[in-house]
C-alpha cells in the first residue's frame, strides 16, 4: 500500500478505515517511511513534504484509509494545586523547548527525571504513566499537518 496523502483527524470518514499503524512521537514527523500495520501489511508513506502525523489522522491508500494511532510511551503527567503554578510550569517547559501536550488541568511531557525534579521544585506534582504522546504542534507549524523545514530529511526530525 502507498499513502500519498494525509487526511486530518476528524476530517475523514472513519467507515473507510481498513487498518491502523501505531507510531511513537519520534517517528510521526515523516515524508517517506515504510510502516507495518496492526494487521501485518506494509504501508509506504510517500509524501511530497514531511508532515507531523497526529493521532487520528488517516493515510489515504488504494481501497481505504489507514488510521494513524499514537503509540503509548513513558510520559510524565504534571499537575499543580494552583492554576498559577501550572502556568508557571508550562512557561518553564516551553523555555526549555520541550514538546508538551496540554490537557486542561494537567500537562504531559516525555519522562525525564531531571525535568521532573525541576517541576516538583516549582510546585508541580509528577506521575509517570504510559500513554500516547500527541504534543502541541507549535506556533509556526501551520496547524501540525504541513510543518516544513528546508532541511527536512527522511532520517531527521525536528523537535
Amino acid at each position: 500500500m502507498r499513502a500519498r496523502e494525509v487526511l486530518p483527524a476528524g476530517g475523514w470518514d472513519t467507515t473507510r478505515e481498513i487498518d491502523r499503524v501505531l507510531i511513537d512521537y519520534d517517528r510521526r514527523f515523516r515524508r517517506r517511511i515504510v510502516l507495518t500495520t496492526v494487521l501485518g501489511a506494509e504501508v509506504l508513506i510517500d509524501l511530497p513534504v514531511a508532515v507531523r502525523l497526529r493521532d487520528g489522522d488517516g493515510l489515504l491508500v488504494d481501497g481505504g484509509v489507514v488510521r494513524v494511532c499514537a503509540q503509548a510511551e513513558e510520559l510524565m503527567e504534571i499537575h499543580a494545586h494552583e492554576e498559577g503554578d501550572l502556568v508557571r510550569i508550562a512557561w518553564h517547559l516551553g523555555n526549555r523547548h520541550l514538546p508538551v501536550q496540554l490537557l486542561g488541568e494537567y500537562i504531559r511531557i516525555r519522562a525525564d527525571h531531571v525535568i521532573g525534579e525541576m517541576v516538583e521544585g516549582i510546585g508541580g506534582h509528577v506521575e509517570t504513566i504510559q500513554a500516547p504522546f500527541d504534543p502541541e504542534a507549535g506556533a509556526y507549524s501551520g496547524g501540525g499537518h504541513h510543518h516544513r523545514h528546508d532541511n527536512d530529511d527522511d532520517d531527521l526530525h525536528h523537535h
